[in-house]
């Protein structure tokens, strides 16, 4: 395969809501552009960028995936990014390095959440865009009014360049506005051109008016033209709409179906035309290695004459060709079994031979020229986020951020063969999907992973299962729970045995008292003299760690307590560190019987976000879940809810937020501070902790 230079290079996000069309889309303008002999459906699980089992079994995109082709020696690389909400995420990094996001709506249920969602990632990057109407051969399909929803959702600069011919199944060509032509299909699949229908003719030139008028308003010089002539000459409107597009000041609109064909050769035409090529951007901006946050910027043209730079944004783990990394190369060019710099990890890595993307089908390419997106093969070092650079002029790009996880559930290996496995599959799949967190709970000892969302996370069980043979159940993790004390309390803990020969003797005097929350545990030794010999002190401390780490009620972890040693005896023969040990441990059950011990659990802060009209069922439930709601601000048709609740009521949150929103809303939590359990609810915990043999008995001494 050739390689192609900045000016020929068209780089593409494709975002849209779930089920938008995006993946049948990309396959199609692959087919019709000759970039693959057969022609792939979703319904059939032949589509180009939906390669992966889990995705053709769900009929959905479940990460990122890459496809290419040709068009007028155009080389327009196409991101497909998912579009289900515990996905979306991953449509981050894809807007991060494409140079046009090419939004995706659907002609019968106009533009919904998710789409929003994917449009405020497009705002952050500043990125200019494109949008598809698609299904305009289904029944209810309606143009119009998807069109409506788009300008009323976003802007009022989204602008038809084609409009549809026909409606549902009678929807057979487009009228091409900017050049004021109107193509149908012809039977055997090519474009013919037309005379422009005299229905909607009106239609017609008022939209052109209206591109004119945004043209216009895209620059002053040439407003003041319009105002004088009362429009624009042809020589300035084409030009000019390239600069409007570039500068997010126009967002041109396409009628298409991808399953008739119908519109996808203007669409293919205007993604040459219109979409940006990587140089407009100017420049990107990094930093010197190990600079602080305050170091001056480092600017990167896209251009074969700067310094070599790439950003790798998205890992593979492959099961046969091992780890892709996959980067946009951002300056410089490059050439196979180049050898480069890994800025972000200090490590030299050699490329190997580079590659194109075609779904999981790697094309080889001899070089790479700034703006191209490339893959390597099996390099050492390098993970998504990473920069690559030349050695002789070091940079470091920053890496996309991850929203955080979401909702988290306890991961327990089937057999002894699984858990020997386990680590090694959920390292690459890590790897792959950096939305992911996979941790282990140092109190309560389970393994949690977590993700955006339960879909996410069972997505990952069953890669687990048929990508590495490796089974698992997954649980909702166990709430952990701390104990504290509210009194406090002076004390005595005396250990003495006598057991012929050399007994045990140790004897303490301590305060016990409450600490702020999160204040931890403190040991203060106020002894003055040598009632207590200075070497067995720290083993008083020792024994109520202990006694404290089983707690008071429900044998959870007693936390946020002081202890102030101030007296003491000994015996100089039969006392020693296990007596004082013993003694510490004395004097912590007899405090608690004085301290008034209460259970804590773990408050989370959540944020919601879900469509306006849901906001009233949202608050009633987190109310019923003992939640505080903290603030409300709406962006948008969208309303973000930022509340506390208890972890233990939100276990189970993400089913009935789906059921209240129709799965349009999404939230994630964070844990936030520890609260005392209400009185009312104490008792079941401490009932289901002595179902679980947290609670023994005291111990032997």
């Amino acid at each position: 395969m050739k390689a192609y230079a900045t000016e020929s290079i068209r780089n593409l996000a494709v975002i849209g809501h779930g089920d938008a069309g995006k993946t049948q889309l990309i396959s199609s303008l692959l087919y019709v552009a000759g970039a693959t002999p057969r022609w792939g459906k979703v319904e059939e699980g032949t589509t180009v960028t939906d390669y992966e089992e889990d995705s053709i079994a769900r009929k959905i995109t479940l990460n990122t995936a890459l496809a290419h082709l040709d068009h007028r020696d155009t080389k327009v690389t196409f991101i497909d990014t998912p579009g289900y909400a515990a996905f979306v995420a991953h449509a981050r990094p894809a807007l991060r390095v494409a140079d046009c996001a090419l939004a995706v709506v659907d002609g019968v249920k106009g533009v919904e959440v998710q789409t929003e969602k994917a449009w405020a990632y497009a705002n952050e990057f500043i990125l200019p865009r494109m949008m598809v109407i698609t299904k305009l051969d289904k029944e209810h399909a309606d143009f119009g009014k998807a069109l409506e929803s788009a300008q009323t959702r976003f802007s009022r600069a989204i602008i038809p360049f084609t409009l549809p011919i026909g409606r549902e199944k009678d929807f057979r060509g487009v009228v091409d506005v900017v050049h004021m032509k109107a193509y149908e299909l012809s039977a055997d699949g090519q474009a013919k051109e037309i005379d422009i229908p005299t229905e909607g003719r009106d239609l017609v030139d008022k939209t052109r008016e209206r591109l004119i008028e945004l043209v216009a308003e895209s620059d002053d010089a040439l407003m003041e033209k319009y105002f004088e002539q009362g429009t624009l000459d042809e020589s300035d409107i084409l030009p000019n709409i390239n600069k409007a597009i570039a500068n997010s000041k126009l967002c041109p609109v396409f009628a298409v179906s991808s399953l008739t064909q119908v519109g996808l050769r203007a669409l293919l035409n205007g993604i040459v035309d219109y979409a940006p090529d990587p140089a407009h951007h100017g420049a990107e901006y990094g930093k010197p290695v190990d600079a602080g946050p305050d170091a001056e910027k480092i600017a990167r043209k896209y251009s074969d004459s700067e310094p070599f730079s790439a950003y790798c944004f998205r890992t593979i783990a492959d099961p046969f060709a091992g780890r892709i990394n996959v980067f946009k190369v951002i300056s410089g060019k490059i050439q196979t079994d180049a050898t480069v710099l890994n800025s972000t990890r200090g490590a030299s890595e050699r490329l190997g031979a580079l590659h194109s993307m075609e779904g999981k089908q790697l094309d080889k390419v001899p070089e790479a020229h700034a703006g191209d997106i490339i893959a390597c093969v099996k390099l050492k070092e390098t993970q998504t986020g990473d920069t690559l650079c030349d050695k002789a002029h070091p940079i470091v790009y920053d890496p996309v951020e991850y929203p955080e996880a979401a909702i988290a559930f306890a991961i327990e290996p089937k057999s002894r063969q699984d858990e020997e496995k386990i680590s090694v599959a959920l390292h690459k799949i890590l790897e792959e999907d950096p939305a992911l967190h996979f941790s282990r709970d140092a109190q309560t000892k389970e393994f949690l992973l977590s993700g955006s969302g339960q879909l996410h996370v069972e997505t990952v069980v069953d890669k687990l299962k048929k990508r590495y043979g490796v089974e698992v159940m997954l649980h909702p993790p166990k709430v952990p729970y701390k104990e504290t004390i509210t009194a406090r309390a002076e004390v005595q803990g005396r250990h003495k045995k006598q057991t012929g020969g050399r007994g045990q003797f140790g004897d303490c005097k301590c305060v016990f008292e409450p600490m702020p929350r999160g204040g931890g545990f403190v040991f203060e030794d106020k002894i003055f003299g040598g009632s207590v010999p200075q070497q067995f002190r720290p083993a008083i401390e020792k024994g109520i760690v202990e006694a404290a780490a089983s707690g008071a009620i429900a044998g959870y972890p007693l936390v946020d307590f002081k202890v102030t040693l101030i007296d003491g005896s000994y015996h100089n023969v039969d006392s020693d560190e296990h007596s004082f040990r013993a003694a510490g441990r004395k004097a912590f059950r007899a405090a608690i019987e004085k301290v008034k011990p209460v259970l804590l659990e773990p408050i989370m802060d959540v944020e919601i976000t879900a469509p306006l009209e849901y906001s009233g069922d949202i608050m009633g439930d987190l109310n019923s879940r003992r939640g505080r709601v903290q603030g409300m601000e709406a962006t948008g048709n969208q309303q973000v809810v930022k509340a506390q609740a208890p972890m233990s009521e939100m276990l189970n949150y993400q089913s009935t937020l789906n059921s209240i929103t129709a799965a349009r809303g999404s939230f994630h939590m964070q844990f936030s501070h520890y609260d005392p359990v209400p009185g009312q609810l104490a008792p079941k915990i401490v009932e289901q902790a002595r179902a679980e043999g947290r609670i023994r008995g005291e111990e032997e001494e």
